[in-house]
């Protein structure tokens, strides 16, 4: 039979057709591929990592807004019920209120609504950490940041911040927003 040729009618200057690439060829094209997934994939978990470190700054300094306005309005923080905000049904008359759930509870006193639902963490295994000291007159908000290199980690050192509060497996929160006479490395009495 020969060599196939794309014209059989006329077979003078006509080139024999190739079949598909060869194996160097192919492994050249996987390795320039395989590259190309490895730095989109890993640049795209950057992106998520950072957009959810955002979205972690920006709920606690909505509470933080919140907490300065409960305050303004009663001279005194809400008390905290284990890592959470208990200014859910809060009763200005002894000072209590149920905690507030992280991601549904509403921080309100019956007439005002301080924020209409207190923000969850991003990620479900971790939470927010609020502390109040024994006074009410100075609190800190906590969460972890997944980016190790964020410069506003407490004292710009994510892996060790110099605070002992967990936000969820084990982890030491890293970022943190107080009201504004006290620090995140502060111990609250």
């Amino acid at each position: 039979m020969g060599t196939k040729y794309l014209n059989t009618k006329y077979d003078e200057g006509f080139t024999p057709i190739k079949s598909g690439f060869t194996l160097v060829e192919l492994l050249v094209v996987m390795a320039i591929i395989s590259i190309l997934a490895t730095v989109i994939i890993g640049g795209f978990r950057s992106s998520q990592m950072r957009g959810k470190d955002a979205q972690r700054k920006s709920d606690l300094k909505q509470i933080a807004n919140a907490l300065e306005i409960f305050f303004a309005d009663y001279g005194r923080y809400p008390p905290a019920s284990g890592t959470q905000v208990a200014a859910c049904s809060y009763n200005p008359a002894n000072g209590t209120g149920t905690a507030c759930a992280w991601g549904s509870g509403q921080m309100s006193d019956g007439k005002t609504t301080y924020m209409r639902t207190l923000p969850a963490d991003p990620i479900s295994s971790q939470n927010y950490v609020y502390r109040v000291s024994s006074t009410f007159n100075r609190f800190q908000l906590f969460a972890r940041l997944e980016n190790p290199e964020d410069k506003n980690c407490i004292g710009g050192n994510c892996a060790n911040p110099g605070v002992t509060a967990t936000c969820g497996g084990g982890n030491l929160c890293n970022f943190g927003v107080t009201s504004t006479n006290t620090s995140p490395t502060d111990t609250l009495p």
